[in-house]
């Protein structure tokens, strides 16, 4: 008996409190599709935002959002274009623990805009695995940054990236690392993620170089596949090894950023300044065929990526917020707002943030836009420019980036 309650009761306690909250160990949560389970959260903020449990300064540049897991943060920074370094943080307090170079900045001979780091790092057990913009793959230790071991994809697979360099966050699968080189004869890489040696690598050349969105798998009449949309369009690829399965090139456009989204055997993808559409997978012979379900220069295509809830997906084309139906196309509803944003979703409700740096939630309803609370992070970093950093949730607490300035707040 402890304050009045038996043991047993308390132990229901701790577990219902345990079943809600989660790490957030990758690029998009827990299963990188941008929705996590966590309940019990604040169902409208205050003005100036939730309590703000502490404001980190001074990081490091880069484009990158945070994982979060076993009590640390992690996130990939730069400091000027000649190094490029993965940094932890302590979950409690946000002070920086260790910060390993993983590389130097991808692209500045090119001058493109926006050179910075610009990918998540994935969290497995005590390894954590960190792509960065020049191609640098690296294997570190979570608790001291040690590393592991680490691969240049341009040197050692011909790699070929896009103009804004590379901005992949490394997907793990069982004993594999799967990253996109995008190189002639290595489109699709598959290594051991214990010692870095090639597993496989996928000949996907007609797909041409690496573009800007993540890896995610897919099960298809029976087997696993790997999708990922490149400079070309979308691919899909044996998970076993690399053998080209499908391919879909009409929403090929002049930035592929956005995380192809899965349901069942229905794959969305869309590229900027062309539109978005969607494929069904369709077993034909030995082989599959991706069938479009639709396609339109209206869907969401932008950076912020989409998230699907109750056969609808919510997502942005520049900054217009909306609401399709996930199999059909149909536009259910659409509304502007102050810039296009990354999308989050948990506890029934879409947690964004805007390019122009405020932090909004909206009801997740195909009914129609609700904007229910918002505010803007005290002591924005001026000069920086767009704010691309996808939201996290972790344990109750929603991780705000831009560039160098990292806000946690209490949102339980």
């Amino acid at each position: 008996m402890l304050f009045g309650l038996p043991l047993t009761a308390l132990a229901m306690i701790a577990s219902a409190s345990l079943a809600t909250a989660e790490d957030w160990p990758q690029w998009r949560g827990p299963h990188r599709n941008g929705i996590s389970s966590e309940t019990g959260l604040l169902k409208k903020w205050p003005a100036e935002g939730p309590k703000l449990v502490w404001q980190v300064d001074k990081l490091g540049d880069g484009y990158g959002a945070v994982s979060v897991s076993q009590g640390m943060i992690f996130l990939v920074v730069n400091e000027g274009l000649e190094n490029e370094l993965v940094k932890a943080l302590d979950q409690t307090t946000g002070e920086v623990v260790w910060g390993t170079r993983i590389g130097k900045v991808g692209n500045p001979d090119q001058r493109p805009s926006y050179p910075a780091a610009r990918s998540t790092p994935t969290v497995d057990g005590d390894l954590l695995y960190a792509f960065g913009s020049n191609g640098d793959l690296a294997c570190l230790e979570t608790k001291s940054g040690e590393v592991v071991w680490q691969k240049s994809v341009r040197e050692d697979f011909g790699g070929e990236p896009g103009v804004w360099a590379y901005s992949e966050s490394p997907l793990i699968d069982g004993d594999k690392v799967i990253v996109t080189p995008g190189g002639e004869e290595a489109g699709i890489v598959a290594l051991n993620k214990k010692t870095g040696e090639t597993i496989w690598k996928s000949n996907v050349k007609e797909m041409g170089a690496a573009a800007y969105a993540s890896i995610v798998t897919l099960n298809a009449d029976g087997k696993k596949q790997y999708v990922v949309f490149m400079g070309n369009g979308l691919v899909g690829v044996n998970a076993e090894n690399g053998e080209l399965l499908w391919s879909y090139t009409n929403t090929k456009g002049t930035a592929n950023m956005l995380t192809p989204v899965i349901g069942g055997d229905v794959v969305y993808s869309g590229g900027g300044r062309r539109g978005g559409g969607a494929v069904k997978l369709v077993a034909k012979d030995a082989g599959i065929d991706a069938e479009e379900l639709y396609f339109s220069a209206k869907l969401p295509t932008a950076i912020g990526g989409g998230v699907k809830i109750d056969g609808n997906l919510y997502g942005c084309s520049n900054s217009t917020l909306m609401c399709i139906d996930f199999t059909s196309g149909e536009i259910k509803w659409q509304e502007r707002i102050s810039a296009a944003a990354s999308i989050l979703f948990a506890d029934g409700r879409l947690y964004l943030h805007t390019e122009d740096g405020k932090v909004m939630m909206v009801a997740a309803s195909p009914e129609g836009f609700q904007e229910i609370s918002s505010f803007s992070p005290p002591g924005q970093p001026e000069g920086t420019g767009k704010s691309w950093a996808y939201p996290a949730l972790a344990d109750g607490k929603l991780y705000i980036r831009q560039h160098g300035t990292l806000w946690c707040y209490e949102v339980k």
